[in-house]
């Protein structure tokens, strides 16, 4: 299971990282996909809608279950990856890559910070 250093987390099983364009890049780990199963579908939330930290704004069909994504910061979606909606697969073949869900523009550039790291992650997973 993969847990990159650069990356933070939530207790909900979503990553995020910064980009440069200031907006927060949100996917789920590989903790989360591997749990799931196939994904076969996916739910996303649009550009514009605006997302609140820790509820929900997507959602991922598995063969397994129906399962919430949550919005890790509160924000402005400015960018989906249409690419997941019509390949979902790519979200278990490529969790940190190709498989990212959502672009937000947070309201508090700092509320990353306030996110768990790559250590006190693996540490709630067990």
């Amino acid at each position: 299971m993969s847990v990159p250093d650069e990356l933070k987390y939530t207790a909900e099983h979503e990553w995020a990282q910064d980009t440069e364009s200031g907006s927060i890049r949100v996917g789920i780990t590989d903790h989360a996909q591997e749990q799931l199963g196939d994904i076969v579908f996916v739910s996303l939330p649009q550009p514009g809608d605006r997302v609140v930290a820790g509820s929900p704004c997507g959602e991922l069909e598995s063969t397994k279950s129906v399962s919430e994504i949550y919005a890790p910061v509160s924000g402005e979606i400015v960018a989906v990856n249409s690419a997941i909606e019509t390949a979902p697969e790519l979200v278990n073949s490529e969790p940190y890559g190709g498989g990212w869900m959502f672009e937000v523009r947070p309201d508090d550039p700092k509320s990353l910070k306030e996110l768990l790291t790559a250590a006190e992650y693996t540490a709630a997973i067990g």
